[in-house]
């Protein structure tokens, strides 16, 4: 048993090894360094945007590190409608507007989504208090009619023991 024991861990002792020996060789090789960005210019959009931190220029046909300083290429880099980035068919200018009337849209359908909730659950308790409200009267009316009901039956009895008298402050009186 002890035989099993010791192979199965010289094993995996070996796989360990196996792992770190593999892992260590792909992180002594080096990746390839990137072509600069002002080494592509003259050549094609698709070639330029190859490499992500590339930003083409149609006018001027320039390769040109995107200025990450910026949200946006300033026009002295390259005028906003004629620069590429990540695609070559992707224009700027209409990818902003595309995107500001996305976000209004998406905006403005929450902003109507909210109202309409609002307003429907406003109405929805309306109606649920005049519910309430229906019913509390029913119950109230309902209780009136059976104390007089019961208040009719309770004279009835007394009338027929004697015990009723006209004036209900008659009892006080006799003392």
């Amino acid at each position: 048993m002890s035989r099993v024991s010791t192979f199965i861990v010289s094993v995996f002792a070996l796989i360990l090894c196996a792992v770190i020996v593999a892992t260590e060789a792909q992180s002594t090789t080096p990746a390839p360094a990137p072509v600069p960005c002002a080494a592509r210019s003259n050549t094609s959009c698709s070639e330029c945007l190859q490499n992500v931190t590339c930003l083409w220029c149609i006018p001027t046909e320039q390769c040109v590190d995107y200025p990450v300083r910026n949200i946006l290429p300033p026009n002295s880099v390259c005028p906003l409608n004629d620069a590429r980035w990540g695609l070559c068919w992707v224009n700027f200018q209409i990818l902003i507007i595309t995107m500001s009337v996305l976000a209004g849209i998406i905006i403005i359908a929450i902003l109507v989504c909210c109202f309409c909730c609002c307003k429907c659950e406003r109405i929805g308790n309306r109606r649920e208090d005049a519910k309430v409200e229906r019913q509390t009267r029913a119950r109230k009316a309902r209780q009136k009619a059976r104390r007089t009901e019961m208040q009719l039956r309770h004279d009835e009895i007394r009338q027929k023991y004697g015990l009723a008298k006209d004036n209900p402050y008659a009892r006080m009186d006799d003392h």
